[in-house]
């Protein structure tokens, strides 16, 4: 297994090479060179079986014997072992055919743990291998940041550097990155939004010159790492719900898109869908691309939902890859005008892409009504984002006999602000987080300039 970059023009890396480099060289995003089948036989195998055996078959052709396979067993189970429930990602049955697939049940109660307990396992093993020490850059709209944070905080070979947008994350969602008091964490609170530090992020992997040689590594969804950990939840959903012998259909809370790719990878290697939904909140790119082919940059608003305040939905170019037949000068023609001016995807490939996707937008006043009516409904109480999830799959599957699975993207308790303002009292944060919001915080607040943030980063690395 090899792996290729989105726009053609980087190298061909290995994954211990891909894991340790993030973003490619030309500005693109790996992929596989070629996708590995899932047979129906495997599909049937895995049903019964724990989710760390499941995700172990699943990612295993990605590592491609990188990792020996009791050493990767070992890191899988580790990284699994964290979650609080059994299941690690269980399904909850909301009426006859619609159901949630809770990936909250991690340290830091997002989706994003799923995926970040093991990429920093990986890492670390990858660098002790090597004898190498890495700094980790990342930007985070809110719950990235938390989860990369746990998932590297016992690392012996990362300092880890966050940048989010100071005064627009969810205060639980602030603590748990600025509450870490450990000696290899840095949080940034930049004045800006996440569009501004993941800016600068991605400036500094392009030109890493500000840290005189030390690697730089992406823990974001960028991480091809990121995007195999998240494919193993839509497998185990499926299995569970009757697959192989059974399509499904995921509705997903998106706005960077890397959630939905990983649908789209375990759809490719075999697994059953027959429709994938795309919800979002006022910040619509994803909506407006499939719904309307406008394909451009509109002004951030501030939601209810922040973890999808995003303008420009970067891992969109996996599947835009895909869609133009995997001709990297073409996505990279199509991305250069999308900087430049407002644009629309080819015929072709948009009709390829309608063919399986279809997507629904609701704003902030939609995201309350949906927290009140589902939980009437089904005594669920729905953390904002995952609220735009319920409301997409009610109004854009395309039949009642599928079965649906939206998935719960977060816990309500890491934001209560919505759930108040949606007429409840609040959400109690589990146990090992009641005393959240009385630890002590440590965060450096810089202005959304390149230079002082690398000046940051350069001098606070161990």
């Amino acid at each position: 297994m090899r792996y290729v970059s989105t726009r053609g023009q980087a190298p061909t890396l290995s994954f211990e090479e891909v894991v340790l480099t993030g973003m490619a060289s030309d500005g693109g995003l790996y992929v596989p060179e070629s996708i590995p089948p899932l047979s129906r036989e495997e599909l049937e195998a895995m049903a019964g079986c724990s989710y760390a055996e499941i995700a172990f078959r699943v990612m295993k052709p990605y590592v491609n014997g990188e990792i020996d396979d009791d050493t990767f067993r070992g890191i899988v189970r580790d990284a699994y072992a964290t979650f609080s429930h059994e299941a690690v990602v269980p399904l909850n049955q909301l009426d006859a055919n619609h159901f949630l697939l809770e990936l909250f049940h991690g340290p830091t109660l997002a989706f994003k743990d799923v995926a970040l307990q093991l990429l920093g396992r990986i890492l670390d093993h990858f660098l002790a291998k090597r004898g190498e020490r890495a700094v980790i850059m990342g930007a985070t709209s809110g719950d990235t940041g938390s989860a990369a944070i746990e998932g590297c905080r016992h690392c012996d070979n990362l300092d880890i550097f966050i940048l989010h947008p100071h005064n627009r994350v969810s205060e639980v969602q602030r603590r748990q990155m600025t509450s870490v008091l450990a000696n290899n964490v840095f949080n940034i609170a930049i004045e800006g939004n996440f569009d501004d530090a993941q800016a600068m992020v991605k400036a500094s992997f392009a030109d890493q010159g500000f840290l005189n040689g030390t690697r730089l590594v992406a823990v974001n969804s960028i991480n091809w790492a990121r995007i195999m950990a998240q494919i193993v939840y839509y497998v185990a959903a499926g299995v569970a719900l009757g697959a192989p012998h059974r399509q499904v259909s995921f509705c997903v809370p998106s706005a960077n898109f890397g959630n939905v790719f990983a649908g789209y990878m375990a759809y490719r290697m075999g697994l059953p869908v027959k429709q994938f939904i795309v919800a979002t909140n006022a910040n619509d790119i994803l909506h407006r691309t499939i719904a309307d082919n406008d394909f451009s940059k509109q002004a951030l608003k501030a939601t209810l939902a922040p973890s999808m305040d995003i303008v420009v939905s970067s891992n969109f170019e996996r599947l835009l890859f895909e869609a133009y037949e995997r001709d990297g000068h073409a996505v990279a023609a199509l991305l250069e005008r999308f900087q430049q001016e407002p644009t629309a995807l080819a015929e072709a490939p948009l009709e390829k892409l309608r063919a399986l996707f279809a997507s629904h937008s609701v704003d902030d006043t939609t995201i309350l009504e949906v927290i009140r009516e589902a939980h009437h409904r089904t005594k669920e109480l729905l953390d904002p984002h995952t609220a735009t999830g319920y409301r997409a799959a009610e109004r854009s599957r395309s039949d009642a006999e599928t079965p649906m699975i939206t998935l719960a993207t977060a816990h309500p308790a890491k934001f209560a602000e919505a759930v108040v303002k949606a007429g409840f009292p609040g959400v109690p944060l589990p146990p090992h987080m009641d005393d959240l919001l009385e630890r002590e915080e440590r965060y450096t607040v810089l202005p959304a300039e390149l230079e002082q943030v690398q000046k940051f980063v350069a001098e606070n690395r161990r």
